[in-house]
């Protein structure tokens, strides 16, 4: 399975209040986010973490990365320092990439496009930065934990959300 995720700020008090997340605290919030990814993706599974991975204060970016589940890949944020982009436990640390899915082209980065490569041929793009705040355009999806019920999602349950907002609309 192919899991896509972003702005996970794990350590990083400011998303309690900016973000409004339903936490007393980030140790509380922490262990959550955690608890989360680990029940949907599995240690063969890979995950794309589309930037703004942790906060330094939450301890050190390989300890962090050993207690999550899967095959990480970090598309850098602007709020990665060079402490998490040069974590030797990521599979790949890149600020960009395309990826074919099945049928689909994936174009991933950490800031949502207006256009993207292969946009008129049915690409989609998957962003984080967000925070759950822009408003949803065809084929684009904003991956971020406060967009998706704070836990990663698969390509298939955003493309079955859009299709039940089109459900909705219509």
């Amino acid at each position: 399975m192919i899991f896509f995720t972003s702005d996970t700020h794990f350590g990083d008090s400011r998303v309690l209040r900016i973000d409004r997340r339903p936490f007393p605290d980030m140790a509380t919030h922490d262990v959550a986010l955690i608890r989360n990814w680990n029940a949907l993706v599995g240690v063969d599974d890979d995950i794309w973490h589309l930037g703004d991975f942790m906060s330094p204060r939450a301890g050190t970016c390989d300890g962090l990365l050993s207690r999550l589940h899967g095959r990480k890949h970090l598309i850098i944020g602007n709020n990665d320092p060079e402490a998490t982009t040069e974590a030797p436990g990521w599979s790949s640390v890149q600020h960009y990439k395309e990826l074919n899915c099945g049928s689909y082209h994936l174009v991933l980065c950490h800031y949502a496009f207006r256009t993207w490569n292969q946009m008129g041929k049915g690409a989609i793009n998957l962003h984080g930065h967000s925070h759950g705040r822009l408003k949803a355009a065809p084929r684009q999806f904003d991956v971020g934990v406060d967009a998706r019920e704070l836990q990663p999602i698969t390509l298939d349950a955003l493309l079955a959300s859009a299709k039940g907002r089109s459900n909705a609309a219509g």
